[in-house]
């Protein structure tokens, strides 16, 4: 049985070069920013530009959500902001959840601070939210990506053909899930 507490929790987790925070008001200008960077909307597929009100609302809004988790990633040892995760459509019944990362620019790329955040983020879904599997979706054409999900555990369990238009072109989206036994695995846990 899942511990649906861990997600009202929101903990900060560290690893060696990133930290997890809880996402919140004080990360707003750069969640903002990355929100308008146009290759991270074309790695997340998102098609509208949010105004930075918004951005506001959803930050300030992230720690009363009892039911996901969203935690800013922060490098050691500035603190700085290189992105946010999410931990979400938690479903209790079946053990699972879907997981979201996004690096606020391609700077913070090819570092390794993506992959550690995903295995502090798995590691916690698996210990102490206790789920048994975890998904994503990712586009086909973003393969830096999807090599850091199987480097974690996660394997393609489906393709979705075509399911983003962008500038004029279709894209593939692959589901990707890992179990906690595979991921505990590729961790050496």
């Amino acid at each position: 049985m899942i511990d649906l507490s861990a997600l009202r929790e929101k903990p900060t987790l560290t690893g060696e070069r990133v930290r997890l925070v809880p996402l919140s008001e004080e990360h707003v200008d750069d969640f903002y920013a990355s929100a308008q960077d146009d290759e991270i909307r074309r790695l997340t597929g998102t098609h509208r530009r949010i105004g930075y009100d918004e951005a506001a609302e959803w930050c300030a809004g992230r720690s009363e959500a009892p039911d996901r988790l969203d935690l800013a990633i922060t490098a050691h040892p500035e603190a700085r902001y290189v992105g946010e995760l999410a931990l979400m459509e938690v479903d209790p019944d079946n053990e699972t959840a879907a997981y979201r990362i996004s690096l606020s620019a391609i700077e913070f790329t090819g570092q390794g601070l993506g992959r550690e955040a995903t295995r502090l983020l798995l590691e916690y879904a698996f210990d102490r939210v206790r789920l048994h599997r975890v998904w994503l979706e990712v586009y086909a054409f973003n393969m830096r990506a999807i090599a850091v999900y199987r480097s974690c555990g996660f394997a393609v369990e489906g393709r979705l053909r075509d399911a983003l238009l962008w500038e004029g072109r279709r894209h593939d989206a692959l589901i990707m899930g890992v179990l906690e036994n595979d991921f505990r695995k590729t961790a050496g846990l």
